[in-house]
């Protein structure tokens, strides 16, 4: 089982910059990493992915904005987030999903960012 912990949420200006990292308690190496977010009163959507052989896919509302990357190495995934908007407020978690065998899908307890304007 993977243990993921998210970090580096905060309350930051409108047009304002985060990076989130979310550390993995385990290889990270065969799973397809994801940030999603959940905003107040809202379904958790899709944030952007990261696959095992690096293929990124972001959401329509953040391209250009958000880049997701990962280092495998030290087990650790990033979110850099530019160009903050009020609607970028949301809980953001992270996500290692991998299928196979059998699926694995964990999840962290997510990280609170807080966009003003």
């Amino acid at each position: 089982q993977v243990q993921l912990v998210e970090s580096g949420g905060a309350l930051v200006q409108a047009g304002g910059s985060l990076r989130l990292s979310c550390a993995a308690s385990g290889s990270i190496f065969s799973y397809k990493m994801g940030w999603y977010r959940q905003a107040p009163g809202k379904q958790r959507e899709l944030v952007a992915t990261v696959t095992s052989g690096g293929i990124r896919n972001y959401a329509d509302s953040v391209k250009g904005r958000f880049t997701i990357s990962r280092d495998n190495a030290k087990n650790t995934v990033f979110l850099q987030i530019n160009s903050l908007k009020p609607e970028d407020t949301a809980v953001y978690y992270c996500n290692a999903y991998a299928s196979g065998l059998f699926v694995r899908d964990y999840w962290g307890q997510g990280t609170q960012v807080t966009v003003s304007s």
